[in-house]
């Protein structure tokens, strides 16, 4: 079957399906995705800077998916454009990695940012995941002064 004619199938059974208001299932890439899952942006107690105030303030990635995926270049970014680029990494099937703001030792499970300053407001913000191209991946944003964290 040639190319227009497959189009024209298509679109003829989607019309089709619409009318009788038949379910169509979802594409497989909604089995699962690379997701911005949770952020915990008002470490406890005073912001102080301490690097253990800073870590206490992460964002977690989830990736939902059947298969590792190379995040090696992707990039996190708050609205204020404070980034963290991953280096060499991968994330595995069903795993969820954590980057911290502070200082600390990388592994699989959580990755440092590095910095002596707090990235994530504690009254409203958003987070971007980029792919090493550029494209949006994921956003989660807050606007709540009553929590620390929000499951996006």
């Amino acid at each position: 079957m040639n190319h227009r004619i497959k189009t024209a199938a298509v679109a003829c059974l989607a019309a089709a399906t619409t009318a009788l208001g038949l379910a169509v299932a979802a594409p497989a890439q909604a089995a699962g995705s690379v997701h911005l899952s949770e952020i915990y942006y008002n470490s406890p107690g005073s912001d102080t800077g301490s690097n253990t105030s800073l870590n206490y303030e992460w964002v977690q990635i989830t990736n939902s998916t059947s298969k590792a995926v190379s995040l090696t270049g992707w990039t996190l970014r708050d609205a204020s454009s404070h980034v963290y680029t991953f280096g060499s990494y991968s994330l595995g099937a069903g795993k969820s990695v954590r980057i911290h703001t502070g200082k600390g030792g990388n592994t699989a499970a959580n990755r440092y940012q590095g910095r002596s300053w707090y990235v994530w407001n504690n009254d409203k913000d958003a987070a971007t995941l980029r792919r090493s191209t550029g494209s949006t991946v994921d956003t989660c944003s807050y606007h709540s002064t009553s929590h620390s964290y929000l499951y996006c």
